[in-house]
């Protein structure tokens, strides 16, 4: 399964990672910086070290599980 995750500084300049289940592929970059602009605008999100104040990344995970037999 492939997330979405958007990386933003707070104001203590440590580094929140949000992620998003399912994104709809392939990503739309100018939706992605949309999206995280309208979070740090309307202060959607509260972490430890204060409000978001700035874009950091964003990236496509995927992780991939396989299961190992034992017997």
């Amino acid at each position: 399964m492939k997330k979405l995750e958007m990386k933003f500084t707070n104001e203590d300049g440590k580094i929140v990672t949000y992620s998003l289940d399912k994104p709809v592929e392939p990503v739309n970059v100018a939706s992605v910086h949309a999206a995280m602009d309208e979070i740090i605008a309307q202060n959607a999100f509260t972490s430890t070290g204060g409000d978001l104040v700035e874009k950091k990344s964003a990236r496509l995970v995927e992780r991939i599980v396989e299961d190992i037999e034992l017997g």
